[in-house]
């Protein structure tokens, strides 16, 4: 699913209108029912709906969602922001049509603002996407009032106040919406940490706009859903063996944190691939063949961190399909010199997690050296130990984009909404997870996902995306389970579940 901007949805209004053809109004009825269709589905008519509207097109919408809801019987109070002197064309004739059968109520100065109550359902359709400036005077006020009610807040399309596709503004007051339902696609501004509180739990209905404008259109944001992972996974062959499926070697662990170790093998144990062979200290080693039988163990001649060197004699790390490392391994100098010597040897695309990451950020002199198309999965602190401190949630998007271009690597930028950035510049925003994974070793199970992929034979990028979509998806059937809070990440590795 594409991102597009301002400016691109309303080029998209516009090609809809005029090559579907629809009249802009009726355009706009559609977006009025769509929103209609969602709000019923979800709340009953026992609640008082109070809808506050603008004067542009986004009031628009509000007004006519006001008319159809009255048509449904819902007990429905209706409010005009009188900011400015006009409303733009179709405003006005929902505007109309509303009057002919409610009354409207209109907000000129503080003492018109209504009280608003617990169950009240306010509906906030004051501005849209079109904002240019801060929000001031009565606009500002009625903002205020919405954010300190007690209400459930559902925003029409975006949150009054609320930059679609830049920082927002100093001295904006913006509304705090419980849910934001949006328009045909989801915005940029949605995705980032800082407006988390201004999107809520957001929605995307559709109103039948050009699929023919958007397969044109050019983006380099796109947000991962379940139609495009369907087309991703590969199905296995009947006489397939073990040896279809790759050998992956994983590094991890150090004295303290062979749980990494273990977390990350067996993820990538149920991530479907064929052999694994984990690099472990000695302390490692009855650990993982007692908790993971399934792997083989190469334990390091050190008994309490990663050298690289071990007895066991076996293929060198250049020769298995795929391989990890980072989970738990410390930052010692000895662990340091076998990342370098890995560098200098692995030809093919690496993941790099954890403590190796951390090992870039002090040597970036190694930066360069990384196989391309490796994965890098750092946290935002992990990232900006390798970049530099961003000044908004979209210089952040601008330094990871140049990084992943500059250095020609993957770079899965862990949150909500994780962002899985290409070296050809693009964004690919995830749908899955729940701030349940917010707990250690989650990002080890991510090592072991990823790493049994590229041992598999996808493809960096798809290993990418597909990995964080089926994380994250574990991390819900999870939290379905067993509930957000006491989340654990070996409850991921159960959630895991490749149909």
């Amino acid at each position: 699913m594409k991102i597009l901007d301002v400016d691109q949805i309303r080029a998209l209004d516009q090609y809809t209108i005029q090559h579907e053809p629809i009249a802009p109004i009726n355009l706009m009825e559609r977006a009025a029912q769509a929103f209609v269709d969602w709000y019923t589905a979800r709340f009953d008519k026992g609640r008082q709906v109070r809808i506050f509207c603008g004067l542009g097109n986004n009031g628009g919408d509000g007004l006519a969602i006001a008319r159809l809801l009255l048509q449904l019987d819902y007990t429905v109070h209706t409010y005009i922001v009188r900011y400015a002197p006009r409303e733009s064309e179709d405003c006005m004739i929902n505007h109309k049509r509303l009057k002919l059968i409610a009354t409207v109520n209109y907000l000129e100065n503080d003492n018109d603002i209504p009280v608003i109550r617990h169950n009240d359902v306010v509906i906030d359709a004051i501005l849209g996407s079109g904002l240019s400036r801060p929000t001031e005077g009565i606009i500002r006020t009625v903002i205020e009032a919405l954010n300190f009610s007690p209400a459930t807040v559902i925003s029409v399309d975006i949150a009054s106040g609320l930059n679609a596709n830049a920082p927002n503004g100093a001295g904006t007051t913006i509304v705090e919406p419980d849910y934001t339902v949006t328009f045909q696609l989801p915005k940029l501004g949605f995705m980032l940490p800082t407006n988390s509180r201004f999107v809520g739990e957001w929605h995307v209905v559709d109103i039948g706009l050009s699929r023919q404008f958007m397969d044109r259109a050019n983006t380099v944001y796109y947000y991962t859903t379940t139609k495009e992972i369907r087309h991703l996974l590969r199905h296995r062959d009947r006489f397939s063996n073990k040896g279809t499926f790759g050998h992956a070697l994983i590094f991890a662990g150090s004295y303290g944190k062979i749980g990494a170790a273990v977390l990350a093998s067996r993820a990538c144990l149920r991530s479907g691939v064929g052999l694994l062979t984990v690099h472990s200290p000695g302390c490692g080693y009855s650990i993982l063949q007692t908790t993971v039988p399934e792997a083989m163990c190469r334990p390091d001649d050190h008994a309490e961190l990663l050298t690289g060197y071990s007895k066991v004699k076996g293929t060198e790390p250049e020769k298995y399909d795929a391989v990890g490392i980072g989970p738990g391994i410390g930052k010692a100098p000895e662990t340091l010199s076998m990342l370098k010597n890995l560098l200098d040897k692995v030809k093919k695309p690496m993941v790099i997690d954890a403590d190796a990451l951390n090992l870039l950020a002090e040597n970036r002199d190694l930066i360069p050296k990384l196989p391309k198309n490796s994965i890098l999965t750092p946290h935002p602190k992990e990232f900006e130990r390798l970049t530099r401190r961003w000044t908004s949630d979209y210089d952040k998007l601008g330094i990871l984009r140049e990084f992943t271009q500059r250095h020609h690597v993957i770079v899965i930028l862990k949150g909500a909404h994780t962002a899985v950035a290409l070296p050809d510049g693009s964004v690919h925003f995830n749908s899955t997870g729940n701030p349940g994974m917010s707990t250690g070793g989650t990002g080890d199970v991510l090592t072991g996902v990823l790493t049994a992929l590229l041992a598999q034979g996808y493809d960096p990028v798809e290993a990418a995306v597909l990995g964080v979509y089926e994380h994250g998806h574990a991390g819900d059937r999870a939290a379905s389970r067993r509930g957000q809070v006491g989340l654990t990440a070996l409850d991921l590795v159960d959630g895991l579940r490749w149909e």
